[in-house]
């Protein structure tokens, strides 16, 4: 991912470009066949003599087309025939975007197949759902597992359908209108570098479609967070259902030698911030002058690149976490016996409708027993069998086989084969 976002990079599709215009030029007839065949052949740029160029032009397109045309001759007269630079600058962003939206993908795909790997070895390992940090009703660490990789399937499929958008080009000239250049000579290089042409620009291809690069990333960004965060609370010493891999002479704190911290989550619930940060700048960016100013520019210099090199990171980071995370299935039990069946409040409540009570009255006579569990030390089922008003309607048995975890789980397979994953 820096390689694409490099210098030589830049330039090296701005030469492209450059050829690319000329060959189609000649294509049309509008400059000699040969001229164009000499650019191709010559055309050549240095990074160290277009920045020295630039220290005198001010301006870095001027600088690299004077360096060009130095190695090419006379035929360089034919080089950015009917362009301005933003013909050159927005089309290798477009590029650019498009290479990076591909590598993006092959992180959010190899992410998906850890998290698919490891919720399918921990599909059946109960532990303690919460709702407000608060135990609310079994789930398993597998279902934990299968939501992440299925809310990463909707980040591969919206950034696929943000790759379409920006996936666009222009060759247009000054303010659009294609007063100098043959709209043709648009289309053949746009296809060649595998983008479309836009169907009408100003001097620049609109930031609306930047700006929906930038939000599609921070999104996806605000997932990893929101995993990152998940992870890092079942971490807490007062839970510790999984932990964070710790390697063999790692340290996690300089004064006390018995930590054992949440580092990559942190730093990815940290790198999410700068993210969402440069989407606010790219939506900033969409209202220009008129057909075009220069104050998104310098912005899209820093945030794109960024965005881009740190997601890529965030994504390989969160799926190396998820591979190595080391999970303590019988803390997840504990952690379930803590309320004393508690989580089955639910269950009892709705048979004692469906046995005809009424709710109201059903509700506030399991929550009596609920009370007394949380406060006591006797188990949700034997406060229930004291209740009265459940004693009535429901027997001792009854109670125990309807405090099971079989009416939490019994859909788990079914959840899996909906999301591909059995």
């Amino acid at each position: 991912m820096r390689a694409l976002w490099s210098e030589e990079r830049k330039f090296s599709i701005w030469l492209e470009i450059e050829i690319l215009a000329c060959e189609a030029l000649a294509g049309i007839g509008a400059i000699p066949q040969e001229d164009a065949e000499t650019i191709r052949a010559k055309a050549r740029f240095s990074i160290d003599e277009i920045n020295e160029i630039e220290k005198r032009t001010q301006h870095d397109v001027i600088a690299f087309l004077e360096n060009v045309a130095s190695y090419v001759g006379p035929a360089a007269r034919w080089i950015h025939q009917g362009l301005t630079s933003s013909d050159i600058l927005d089309t290798t962003l477009a590029v650019q975007m498009t290479a990076a939206c591909d590598l993006l993908l092959e992180d959010l795909v190899g992410l998906r197949a850890a998290g698919a790997d490891r919720a399918r070895a921990f599909k059946d390992t109960p532990m303690i759902g919460r709702s407000h940090g608060i135990h609310a009703e079994p789930v398993t660490f597998g279902l934990k597992l299968a939501l992440m990789y299925d809310e990463f399937g909707r980040a591969e499929e919206r950034l696929r359908q943000t790759r379409e958008r920006v996936a666009v080009g222009k060759l247009s000239g000054a303010v659009g209108t294609h007063a100098h250049l043959d709209p043709a000579v648009e289309e053949s290089v746009c296809k060649r570098l595998g983008l479309r042409a836009a169907v009408l620009s100003t001097q620049i291809i609109q930031r609306d479609r930047h700006a929906e690069f930038s939000t599609t990333l921070a999104l996806i960004a605000s997932s990893v967070d929101r995993w990152a965060t998940e992870f890092r609370h079942l971490q807490r010493t007062e839970v510790l259902e999984v932990e964070e891999f710790f390697g063999e002479g790692q340290k996690g704190s300089s004064a006390m030698p018995h930590k054992r911290n949440p580092i990559t989550g942190e730093r990815l619930s940290g790198l999410a911030r700068v993210l969402r940060g440069n989407a606010v700048a790219a939506l900033e960016n969409v209202a220009l002058w008129h057909e075009r100013d220069i104050s998104h520019s310098s912005v899209e210099r820093i945030i794109l690149p960024d965005s881009c090199t740190l997601l890529d990171y965030m994504l390989v980071k969160l799926r190396d976490l998820v591979s190595g995370l080391i999970v303590y299935p019988e803390h997840m039990q504990r952690n379930m016996d803590l309320t004393k069946g508690l989580y089955h409040s639910q269950t009892i409540l709705l048979e004692l409708t469906r046995r005809g009570l009424e709710r109201k009255t059903a509700y506030e006579a399991v929550q009596r027993a609920a009370m007394k569990t949380w406060r006591g030390d006797q188990p949700l089922g034997a406060n229930l069998r004291a209740e009265p008003a459940v004693a009535e309607v429901l027997s001792g048995e009854e109670i125990d086989r309807l405090c099971s975890l079989e009416p939490h789980l019994r859909h788990v397979d079914d959840t899996f084969r909906r999301l591909g994953l059995l």
